[in-house]
């Protein structure tokens, strides 16, 4: 097969293997760019002639993509959206702005953010919606990848060590962020809990029953990581994926938890609850934004992560 010839390449065929890509059928594809399916047949098939290699490989009606085709797909659709943003610049005006964004967080961070940023749309950005989903992994590269969310706002400790990792060996990545703010986590008990009115020592921590909060349902957290460190592990009876959750059961149990501490004063359930420092270190948690680079250069998308961060500085500004 010839080597590919960019110049002669017909950059059309570039949207028919990205909407072929992102349907994963050929018909749902030739629906959205409004061609018979045949004509998606036909080119597909000449830009496999094109790459010299195949793309898809088909099983009765299910059609599943070929190593090279994921290799090729997110440079092509970068391309693709490159080249939009060129061709057709938008400026994002916010008083005249109807956008919708979504935004991926877990609850605390939410009750922290959400507040302020309403108040910054009433005021500058009346038409501006915003949707905001449950943050349930660690690492959200996939729900950005995916557009299911335009920002995603926690702590990805693995992600950004996987993403300096590729950085490091020279390999182009997909995704910026951006630091938001530190938090602290402390251990969090009922005030008639029989720990309260002593001293919270690594035994009695070890000892007792434990609350986690796990966005994934994993029992294991950065909490547990420490811990193993010190070659000490904590009995955890309850697995939940929300912070005001884990709130609740402990107000009404003999459970411990740890909780960020600028969240538990916005919970309302602060005059029930005792806050010890936990009795080994851990490191503060980073809260940050995380965005794919199709967005980067979005000026909406720019005022969403401006306006965030200014936020984020004025409330833990303290």
């Amino acid at each position: 097969m010839n080597p590919l010839n960019f110049r002669t390449l017909d950059l059309n065929l570039l949207r028919v293997f990205d909407e072929v890509m992102t349907e994963r059928s050929l018909t749902r594809a030739a629906r959205k760019l409004a061609l018979t399916q045949p004509a998606v047949s036909n080119a597909l098939r000449r830009f496999r002639e094109a790459v010299g290699d195949e793309l898809i490989k088909r099983s009765g009606q299910s059609m599943t993509p070929t190593p090279r085709a994921l290799a090729l797909w997110p440079a092509v659709r970068e391309a693709l959206r490159a080249l939009q943003e060129v061709l057709t610049p938008s400026n994002f005006v916010p008083a005249q702005a109807n956008t919708t964004f979504v935004l991926a967080m877990a609850d605390a961070t939410a009750a922290q953010l959400i507040p302020g940023l309403i108040e910054i749309m009433d005021r500058d950005a009346p038409g501006v919606s915003i949707r905001v989903v449950p943050l349930t992994t660690r690492d959200p590269r996939r729900l950005l990848d995916e557009e299911v969310a335009d920002l995603a706002i926690g702590y990805f400790p693995a992600a950004f060590a996987d993403l300096t990792a590729r950085e490091q060996a020279g390999e182009v990545v997909a995704f910026s962020h951006q630091r938001l703010y530190s938090g602290e986590y402390v251990c969090v008990m009922r005030r008639e809990h029989p720990l309260a009115s002593e001293p919270l020592t690594l035994e009695r921590y070890c000892a007792a029953r434990h609350l986690l909060v796990s966005f994934s349902g994993r029992p294991f957290g950065f909490v547990d990581e420490a811990l193993a460190v010190l070659g000490r592990e904590r009995r955890i009876v309850v697995t939940v994926n929300q912070f005001f959750t884990a709130g609740k059961v402990v107000t009404h149990s003999n459970l411990l938890t740890v909780l960020p501490r600028h969240f538990i004063n916005g919970t309302g359930m602060s005059d029930q609850l005792v806050l010890r420092e936990l009795p080994f270190s851990v490191p503060p948690v980073q809260v940050d934004a995380l965005w794919h680079h199709r967005v980067h250069r979005a000026s909406a998308h720019q005022w969403l992560r401006t306006s965030i961060l200014s936020l984020a500085q004025s409330v833990f500004a303290a």
